[in-house]
């Protein structure tokens, strides 16, 4: 068992760190894509010839491009990311300043998709074709049907306008007033939550639904184990597997789709200092974010892959 746990890691850590490398080169080959040369893009027509020569010496743009790349992935590595031309600011610094806001938000987002998912999910398995799964498969359907951002702003006319419980917008930072700072991502983490938890209560149903249909679950309850034992139990672990698989797919996609919600509610996060970014025609913080995004997802199917085998067992004996 520990030699099939050996292989299935090294496995998955190969797949990890070629999936890492092929992300890198797709997202340093964008660059060289660009026509002409990028200084003169990044800085615009009106650029002297002197600026753009500038420019292009310190973005390293005049070595060949394996140098550069392996520049690049050294530096991302280190946390060396360079200079971000518009805001005249290491890109790191940027980005770790951004991620502050848009760390906090994926995650209570995610916890909040979690609990209502699993909730409503498993709550109408077990009442499978009655008034509560009804209720709970319409409600799922109709969050899938709505688009976040206009979710995002009902919330903020309800809740912000009309309540005025919160504020429209903005983000007071961790520094200044913690719970004020956590106050302002409630609205926008609803906002996301709201779709993936209705994804992801659609799953759960289905994937509890399918593991109550097993001999096992009929054998147990043959053993006078009453329906909320066997669901704990039983059923739970056994159909956590492609519950985890989504989970896992959405928590990568909250990282990384957050650019609207964060524009509704004007929150200073990744998504917005890449919006900005491409709007300055920044392509070094660009290229810096869309690195660390990819290899947020990539870690995080690694981990949910690893999870598969502590889970489930049997995954890691198949897989090695």
């Amino acid at each position: 068992m520990i030699l099939a746990m050996g292989i299935f890691l090294i496995k998955r850590f190969a797949t990890f760190v070629a999936t890492l490398l092929a992300a890198s080169v797709l997202v340093f080959a964008v660059q060289g894509m660009l026509p002409g040369n990028a200084a003169q893009v990044m800085l615009g027509e009106s650029a002297t010839p002197e600026a753009v020569a500038a420019l292009t010496a310190k973005l390293g743009l005049d070595q060949p491009a394996g140098v550069r790349y392996e520049r690049w992935v050294t530096g991302f590595v280190t946390g060396d990311l360079g200079t971000s031309v518009s805001y005249d600011t290491p890109v790191a610094e940027l980005i770790a300043e951004r991620l502050a806001v848009t760390a906090p938000l994926a995650l209570m987002a995610m916890a909040l998709t979690t609990v209502l998912a699993l909730t409503l999910g498993i709550y109408a398995a077990a009442r499978h074709n009655q008034v509560g799964d009804v209720g709970v498969m319409g409600l799922s359907q109709l969050g899938i049907a709505i688009p976040n951002f206009w979710f995002a702003i009902l919330l903020i006319l309800v809740f912000a306008v009309k309540l005025q419980w919160f504020s429209a917008g903005g983000f007071p930072g961790w520094a200044d007033d913690p719970w004020l700072a956590f106050k302002a991502l409630i609205l926008p983490a609803v906002a996301l939550a709201v779709v993936q938890a209705a994804i992801l209560a659609r799953i759960t149903r289905s994937a509890v639904l399918d593991v109550l249909r097993e001999d096992f679950v009929r054998t147990a309850r043959a053993k006078g184990l009453s329906q909320r034992q066997v669901l704990w139990r039983h059923v739970l672990r056994n159909a956590f597997v492609p519950v985890l698989t989504v989970m896992g797919l959405q928590f990568a996609s909250l990282l990384t789709g957050t650019i609207v919600v964060e524009n509704v509610f004007s929150l200073p996060g990744l998504g917005r200092l890449i919006f900005q970014a491409i709007s300055n025609r920044d392509f070094l913080v660009v290229q810096s974010i869309v690195m660390g995004l990819a290899a947020a997802v990539i870690v995080i199917n690694f981990v949910v892959d690893v999870l598969y085998a502590v889970i489930d067992p049997r995954l890691k004996v198949h897989s090695a």
